[in-house]
Parts: structure tokens; sequence; C-alpha cells
């Protein structure tokens, strides 16, 4: 792969299906707080283990077309971490959205992720604290659950209405399974409580 285009370039960019879109030089604070929390978690978990986490900053080269920085990833195959980028589908991706990014979070990139093989991706919102959970389907991303993180203050101010459908409160679950290691779960307190 070519990656001579990337050296002409001081901002950070990507490339959408061949398409260059800029990025903005720094994230917001609340942004780089929630990746690098969960970035944090993946490595401390998966330390001397099969797989690998990475954090933001890290290239993606998907393919020719598609060169992506995400906010968090795990690779388990070694081979697909080269000295500056992963080449390479992921096993797991992590993107926060912000107000720029959402739409391509969502859509071209989301597309290319699942059409080169990421087998999971979580899309991180920090304004209604939650995470939804996506695996790939034959090349397609399909929702698994969406994880919103209620805190015992928000429980507090509802306890009256969460009594009324405790059934529905045991379906909103604390922690995210991250499938990739049996066992290891992170909780949504520990992402967005602070």
């Amino acid at each position: 792969m070519d990656h001579a285009v990337e050296k002409e370039y001081q901002t950070p960019f990507e490339l959408i299906d061949g398409k260059v879109v800029m990025m903005s030089p720094r994230p917001r604070v609340r942004h780089a707080v929630i990746a690098g929390t969960i970035y944090r978690m993946f490595a401390n978990h998966l330390m001397g283990k099969r797989c690998t986490a990475l954090p933001d900053g890290v290239d993606l080269i998907l393919d020719d077309k598609n060169h992506f920085i995400p906010d968090a990833m795990i690779v388990c195959d070694p081979d697909k971490i080269k000295d500056t980028c992963v080449e390479g589908a992921p096993d797991l991706v992590v993107e926060v959205l912000s107000p720029s990014t959402a739409k391509r979070d969502r859509g071209d990139k989301a597309k290319a992720y699942a059409q080169a093989g990421v087998r999971v991706y979580w899309i991180v919102s920090i304004e209604t604290r939650s995470i939804e959970v996506y695996h790939n389907e034959d090349g397609r991303f399909e929702l698994v659950q969406v994880y919103t993180y209620y805190s015992e203050a928000d429980r507090a101010r509802n306890a009256e209405l969460l009594e009324e459908h405790r059934e529905e409160e045991a379906d909103m679950p604390y922690a995210i399974p991250v499938e990739l290691d049996h066992g290891f779960d992170i909780t949504l307190a520990d992402i967005f409580e602070n």
C-alpha cells in the first residue's frame, strides 16, 4: 500500500472510500478521556495475552481506499500490527462520536469496517452515556445491544418508576462483555461515571 499521500498532510485525515476527510487536530477533552479510559481498560486486561489493545492515534489501513484512525481497537493477529500502522481488519473497533464525525462513524466508516471483517464495533455516545455494540454478520453490522449508563443519582431520582418496572430494570446491564476474551467485562460506571 502506498503511504506517500499521508506524508503530504500535517493535519490528521482519514481516507474514506477513496476520499480524503480532514480531522479536527485535537479532540475535545471528554472525547479523549472516554477513548483513553476504554483503551486503558482493554490494555490492562489484555496485557500478556494473545490480543493487543491500541489507542487513538494509531493509523488503520483496511485497504487502498479506507485509512482510519479509530479511538481504540483490539487486534488479535500480531501480523497485522506494523511499525507505523495496523494493516487489515482489527477484531474490535471503538469510535467515540463527536458532532463532526457521527454521520461518518455510523455510515461510511461502519460499512467499511464491516466489509473488511471487523468482528465487533462499538459506537460510544458521550451525550447519551451509551455504547452501541454491533457484531459482524456476513459483512454487515447487526446491533446486538445498547448499553446505557445510569448513575446512582439517576436511579434514586427515578426509584418509584424503577420499582414499578423492576423486570425492565433487570434488562439494563451494568457491564459490557468484551467478547474477544471470555470473562472480560467493562462496567459502564468505569467509562462514564466521571
